[in-house]
């Protein structure tokens, strides 16, 4: 409970638009309820945010961390609802609905909304989004993207006051019921290795440890870590035989010594990357986002920095970190490192000239080569996936999260949602599938003529046989659920929604505190408008004799809290990329809003 006193009502410095909030409808049920299915009729009286997320995306994990303190802070006031809105077919599964409200710690009611009914009630376009309900049940905000926490807190501590004053606030618990436990060793394994001992060394994700295991794969030799790591994912084996680890959540790189068992912090403040901050320099300095995995290659760490679509590279040598590919554009464009687009970066596996990279989000296959170019093995981009095999060029994926390298020079995929473990052999250019019924596996380990993989959602590691011939699959083909929507040809208004939250203005103090970044799939789409610009808006013309595409939009605005006697007043940053379907049609809008924070008038 909250004991302190009501704050007094703020004068409204301007009446928020009240559009009643529509029905919260899932086919998949509830979650975290204890069977109940909830209504917003019965949330009336509380403040209630809406947190459309879907859990392939690494935007929406960093949501939800933002909003853990927010959650605790007015847990009599305030309730959050997820709704699952899936981007992947698996995704509209229910038992991995389940799985990733446990293997991320969601504390919260989750609406499984397979079909995507809520989501297109609220109109959204993005995720994530977040949508603020007001305890009278009228839609009062919404935001897309990252860093819009304080603005959330602080939009709620008005709702308190203002409907506490009006006796429509409604205190106390809130319909959260947490599930039971379940005892395993591991729990969401992520990623393993093989020590010089023989042992398997497993990140154990959701428990926020390593494990060591005897090389059975199941025998417990010893935990490690005690409130050091949140999530660990990647891990690599450096020829001294330290392991470096990923420490997702806390946005790190840490070393751990098997012999002494001593860990260390070797990269990362512990702060999240954000546009604008340094990309180089002394490790310990520097700012990481959400690093997936890592690998020993060309006498360097290499980095999935799935956080920020890019590689990066860490020196032991110099301690110093530095991006090594993309340019945080979420994609897949292939050429010159410098230029290149990733769209998060999730396994990574090094042979002598090749490092694999497993794109999680593209369901793509991707390597860099010595001379530092950027090349596609399989993938099309962001909304093509499926189980498909044959030749490269026409195979399919499903958000593989790791690579492995095998001793032939091909390579095998944990094609994550897939449940597979798929193989590319770059002397044929084929794509063939090892095994199937694996359970969202997200690594692999070769040994000897045998194959470990991590079943990240059965808790366990299992040994295969590298088959001499691949299992035959029935290809299947998918497109992402999400409507394109229509738009007219020639001009198109493209309107980024922002309004700094209240005490706040935008940051002007170093020049435009706003970024718009404007692209097409494909390029001709787009006969002017592209590139890089400082205002939240851009007249775009489209080519009449493309029909369907995707229109890509980064925007990042800056605000800081508007007190003149604070010299040094906080300053937040809000980001957010779209990847826009749109279908191209004379009926379609002239006009296309895309809100990062506010309400479109």
């Amino acid at each position: 409970m909250n004991d302190a006193a009501p704050a007094p009502t703020p004068a409204p410095a301007t009446r928020r638009a009240r559009v009643r909030a529509p029905e919260l409808i899932g086919k998949g049920g509830w979650l975290n309820t204890g069977g109940k299915d909830l209504t917003l009729a019965e949330l009336r009286g509380k403040c209630v945010v809406v947190d459309f997320w879907t859990f392939c995306c690494i935007n929406c994990l960093h949501v939800l961390d933002e909003l853990r303190e927010l959650e605790e802070k007015h847990r009599d006031t305030l309730v959050i609802i997820g709704v699952h809105s899936p981007k992947f077919v698996h995704e509209a599964e229910h038992q991995a609905v389940v799985d990733a409200v446990e293997r991320y710690e969601v504390h919260h009611p989750v609406l499984d909304d397979p079909e995507l009914a809520t989501w297109k009630q609220y109109a959204v376009r993005a995720w994530p989004t977040l949508v603020v309900i007001d305890p009278e049940g009228y839609v009062v905000a919404q935001h897309a993207g990252e860093g819009h926490a304080n603005a959330i807190r602080t939009l709620v501590e008005e709702l308190e006051a203002e409907h506490g004053a009006k006796g429509t606030l409604r205190r106390g618990d809130g319909p959260y019921v947490p599930p039971e436990p379940v005892a395993t060793d591991l729990r969401f394994p992520g990623k393993a290795v093989l020590l010089p001992s023989g042992n398997f060394l497993v990140s154990d994700t959701t428990r926020h440890q390593l494990v060591e295991l005897e090389p059975d794969g199941e025998t417990v030799v010893r935990r490690i870590g005690d409130g050091e790591f949140r999530e660990p994912q990647g891990l690599t084996v450096l020829p001294d035989g330290t392991v470096v680890v990923a420490d997702t959540v806390n946005h790190a790189l840490r070393s751990y010594d098997p012999e002494s068992g001593a860990i260390e912090l070797l990269a990362g403040t512990g702060k999240q990357w954000w546009q604008g901050s340094t990309t180089s320099g002394p490790a310990l300095e520097v700012d990481l986002s959400s690093p997936w995995d890592v690998a020993w290659w060309q006498g360097k760490v290499w980095i999935a920095m799935a956080g920020v679509h890019q590689l990066w590279t860490y020196d032991p040598a110099t301690r110093t970190v530095g991006v090594a590919a993309g340019t945080t554009n979420e994609g897949l464009v292939d050429g010159p490192a410098a230029e290149a687009w990733f769209a998060q970066p999730s396994g990574l596996a090094a042979t002598e000239d090749r490092l694999w990279i497993a794109d999680s989000e593209t369901s793509a296959l991707r390597w860099i080569d010595t001379d530092g170019v950027v090349h596609s093995a399989v993938g099309t981009g962001l909304f093509d996936f499926g189980h498909r095999d044959g030749a490269a060029a026409q195979a399919l994926l499903q958000h593989p999260l790791g690579v492995t390298a095998l001793p032939d020079g091909s390579v095998a995929v944990s094609d994550t949602y897939n449940h597979a473990l798929r193989r590319f052999d770059p002397a044929t250019g084929e794509v063939t599938t090892l095994a199937t019924d694996l359970r969202e596996p997200s690594d692999a380990v070769l040994v000897g003529d045998e194959i470990v993989v991590v079943e990240s959602a059965r808790h366990r590691l299992t040994r295969l046989r590298l088959p001499e011939e691949a299992v035959q699959v029935e290809a299947v083909a998918h497109r992402t659920q999400r409507e394109a929507t229509e738009v007219a040809p020639g001009r198109l208004r493209l309107d980024v929604v922002f309004q700094a939250p209240t005490g706040q203005k935008l940051d002007e103090r170093y020049g435009p505190s706003t970024r718009l970044l404007v692209s097409s799939t494909p390029p001709e789409l787009l006969l002017a408008g592209e590139g890089t610009g400082t205002d939240l808006f851009r007249e775009l013309d489209l080519n009449p004799e493309i029909t369907d595409g995707v229109l890509h939009v980064s925007a990042m605005a800056a605000s800081c809290d508007d007190d003149p006697a604070n010299e040094y007043p906080a300053c937040h940053v809000h980001q957010q990329d779209w990847g826009v379907p749109v279908k191209v049609t004379a009926k379609g809008a002239e006009r296309l809003p895309l809100i990062l924070a506010g309400m479109d008038a």
